[in-house]
């Protein structure tokens, strides 16, 4: 697949994620095999009045590339504005979060809320289109609900304008994050329109890996998987190449990653912030680990790095051999 100069050949994305996909994310998911990044979503209206947090949001490094910045909003006026200060960020493109189910963005009519008005939808990407001269795509849903399902009319109306790729997380913003994704709109879409589609919802294995590809969309966006399991870009990878799936990590490798992982937050956040920030990825890195109850509520108390590395150090001796499931490892003595 092809985004103005980049091309790809069947890449796995990692989906952008608010406070997940920041640069120290970014750069394991890309170490694991990701090969396409992007920011987390970034408000128009706090891009254009160069809010420092939202501006640190969009901040990249050339060992991310290729990487979007994503932005949202309801205003074409605005989408605009904060295309052309995304730009300064050089990305390698810019996508608009048309997707977005939570109320405050939604209900703002920002994010999924563009899926009630196509009219509007169309303005807001014409602004970005207007505001920059990078490739522009856009990620969306199905529909607002299942009674309006309206992702064959957005796709044909984006690539009219000039949209270069779109994503499509197979679910409707009612869904939010439940039942299941639709996956069967993927081959219809391909059948529609000629842009590259890439494939969002429910991808949690190697498996739903190869199965998503099946339905011939150009690419795979993974998002909570990968934060369940930043290995599964590489074990996907494998699987596709040799129809073999990875074992899961050791015990070892998850606390090895996990200490890299929280020591970049550090160099990148400072320790304090750093620390309590990364909080949130202990429960995807000890996930289905023996034991770790106790761990978890001990690491979530720690605030210096030294005691936290001491402390998974400490645990990973304890049980070297263990696998996720507890069990011992097939080459194991």
């Amino acid at each position: 697949m092809r985004i103005g100069t980049i091309e790809l050949d069947k890449p796995l994305a990692l989906a952008p994620m608010e406070d997940v996909t920041d640069y120290s994310f970014r750069t394991i998911c890309k170490e694991m095999g990701a090969d396409l990044l992007y920011t987390e979503f970034a408000s128009s209206e706090a891009l254009i009045r160069e809010v420092g947090k939202t501006l640190d949001k969009i901040r990249i490094r050339d060992e991310e590339r290729p990487i979007a910045v994503q932005i949202f909003g309801s205003a074409e006026s605005s989408m605009e504005g904060a295309a052309a200060v995304a730009e300064q960020a050089r990305p390698d493109f810019i996508d608009i979060n048309c997707g977005c189910w939570v109320k405050k963005v939604a209900l703002r009519g920002a994010g999924a809320g563009l899926l009630q008005d196509i009219g509007k939808f169309e303005t807001v990407v014409r602004g970005v289109l207007a505001g920059t001269r990078l490739p522009v795509t856009v990620k969306t849903r199905l529909g607002w609900d299942a009674a309006n399902i309206i992702i064959l009319d957005v796709a044909r109306m984006l690539e009219d304008l000039g949209v270069q790729a779109l994503t499509v997380h197979c679910r409707t913003r009612k869904q939010g994050h439940s039942g299941q994704a639709d996956w069967g709109w993927l081959e219809r879409l391909k059948n529609a329109v000629s842009m590259p589609v890439i494939g969002n919802g429910d991808v949690t294995g190697p498996e739903d890996v190869k199965r998503m590809f099946e339905t011939g969309c150009d690419g795979v966006m993974i998002g909570r998987g990968a934060i369940q399991n930043p290995w599964i870009f590489a074990h996907a990878k494998h699987y596709l190449a040799t129809g073999v799936v990875p074992e899961p990590p050791s015990v070892p490798e998850r606390v090895a990653l996990c200490i890299r992982h929280l020591r970049r937050t550090v160099e990148v956040k400072g320790e304090r912030k750093g620390v309590v920030e990364f909080r949130k990825h202990y429960s995807g890195y000890l996930r289905n680990l023996p034991h770790v109850a106790r761990l978890r509520t001990e690491l979530m108390e720690l605030n210096d790095l030294e005691s936290i590395e001491t402390r998974l150090h400490r645990f990973r001796d304890d049980s070297p051999d263990l696998q996720p499931n507890g069990a011992t490892p097939p080459n194991a003595p």
